[in-house]
C-alpha cells in the first residue's frame, strides 16, 4: 500500500540509501536514521503501511509522512505521522502529503485515524486540523506530554487542500 501521488509530492518505501535525507529530519526519541529506516521497514512487513519517504516528482527529498501503530494509554492506535525538512517547512508539504495517507488509510479500512504531537508543535497540530482530526485529550506518550488528535474515517470522503 502506498498513498496516492499529490500535485507536488509522490511516496515510496524507505530504503538503506535514505540515511543521509532522514538524518536531516527531526524526528525526535532516540533512533538514529538507520533505527528509523529499520523499524519502518518492519513496520511494512507487519502491518503493511508505515512513514514512507515524501518526494517532489522531481525527486527531491521532503520528509516522510505515513502510518504507524502506536501503543496509547494500553490503547493500540494507526497513527498518522509527518516530518518535513526545516529547508521546507511552511509551504504546506506536510498537510499535502498527510491529506494523501488520511485517504489511504480510509481506504485501507482504518475507522480511527489519530497524531500524536506534542503540546509545542503548534505547526503539527495545524496539521492535523487541516486533515480533519480534532482534539480528543492529552495523553503521556513517549516519555513525555502529547495531545491526541483523531478522526473517524468512516463518515468521511476525500479531504480537499
Amino acid at each position: 500500500m502506498l498513498p496516492a501521488p499529490t500535485s507536488r509530492l509522490r511516496f515510496r518505501e524507505m530504503t538503506d540509501a535514505d540515511v543521509p535525507d532522514i538524518a536531516t529530519l527531526e524526528i525526535g526519541g532516540s533512533r538514529g536514521p538507520e533505527s528509523w529506516i529499520a523499524w519502518n521497514r518492519g513496520s511494512y512487513e507487519q502491518h503493511g503501511f508505515g512513514l514512507w519517504v515524501i518526494e517532489t516528482h522531481a525527486g527531491e527529498f521532503v520528509g516522510d509522512c505515513g502510518l504507524t501503530m502506536q501503543e496509547v494509554e494500553g490503547e493500540l492506535l494507526v497513527e498518522a505521522g509527518w516530518h518535513v525538512r526545516a529547508s521546507l517547512r511552511r509551504q504546506g508539504y506536510a498537510a499535502e502529503a498527510a491529506a494523501s495517507v488520511r485517504e489511504c488509510a480510509r481506504e485501507a479500512g482504518v475507522e480511527h485515524l489519530v497524531a500524536l504531537i506534542r503540546p509545542h508543535n503548534a505547526a503539527s497540530q495545524r496539521v492535523a486540523l487541516k486533515i480533519g482530526l480534532a482534539l480528543e485529550r492529552e495523553v503521556h506518550a513517549h516519555g513525555g506530554p502529547a495531545l491526541l488528535f483523531g478522526g473517524d474515517l468512516r463518515e468521511h470522503g476525500t479531504i480537499q487542500l
